[in-house]
C-alpha cells in the first residue's frame, strides 16, 4: 500500500518538482538526482506527514530542504554568506529550455540573476501557482514575508528584464 502511494505521489508531482529543482541548481543530472532523493525522504518519512498541508506542498518542502542541504554540502562557505545560488552554471539545460520563445527564455535568465529568497518566492508563487499559505508552509515564512518578499522580487525581477532588453509590453 505505501509503494501505491508513492507510485502516485510521483507520477502526479515528479515533472513539478524536477523544475522547481531544476530551476534552483541549473544542472539537469543535479535535479534529477535531488527529485528522486526528495521521493525517497518521502517515502521514508511519509508516517510524519501530518496532513497540515497538502501532499504537493510537503513534498515541495522536502525539495526545497534537499536542495538546501545539496548546496550547504557543496559549498558550505558560499552557503554560508548566501552567495551559492549566484554561481553561473553555463551548460545548457535539455529540450524545456530549447523549446522556451525569447521572451519566456529571458525571463527565466532573468529570475535565476535573482538573490535566492526571491527566486525561491517567485518560482512557487507564479511559476508553480503556489498559494501564500502553502509558499509560506513550503519555505517555512510567515504569509506577511511570503508577500513582502514576492513584491519586492517582482520590482528586482521587472528590473533584470529591462537590463536584459524586454520592453514593458511584457507588464501589461
Amino acid at each position: 500500500m505505501e509503494q501505491e502511494i508513492l507510485t502516485d505521489w510521483i507520477d502526479e508531482y515528479s515533472e513539478s518538482i524536477l523544475t522547481y529543482i531544476l530551476l534552483m541548481v541549473r544542472d539537469y543530472q543535479q535535479a534529477e538526482d535531488l527529485t528522486q532523493e526528495t521521493f525517497i525522504k518521502a517515502y521514508k518519512n511519509q508516517q510524519q506527514f501530518e496532513q497540515r498541508a497538502t501532499v504537493k506542498t510537503w513534498l515541495f518542502s522536502i525539495a526545497h530542504n534537499v536542495t538546501k542541504d545539496y548546496f550547504r554540502k557543496k559549498h558550505p562557505l558560499q552557503h554560508y554568506f548566501g552567495l551559492t545560488l549566484a554561481e553561473r552554471d553555463n551548460q545548457p539545460i535539455p529540450e524545456q529550455i530549447v523549446a522556451m520563445n525569447f521572451q519566456t527564455e529571458q525571463l527565466y535568465r532573468a529570475i535565476q540573476q535573482l538573490k535566492p529568497a526571491f527566486r525561491h518566492v517567485i518560482i512557487l508563487r507564479k511559476l508553480k501557482e503556489f498559494s501564500t499559505t502553502e509558499t509560506a508552509l513550503v519555505l517555512n515564512w510567515s504569509e506577511s514575508k511570503v508577500k513582502m518578499t514576492l513584491k519586492r522580487a517582482l520590482i528586482d525581477l521587472k528590473e533584470e528584464l529591462v537590463k536584459g532588453g524586454i520592453t514593458n509590453e511584457i507588464f501589461r
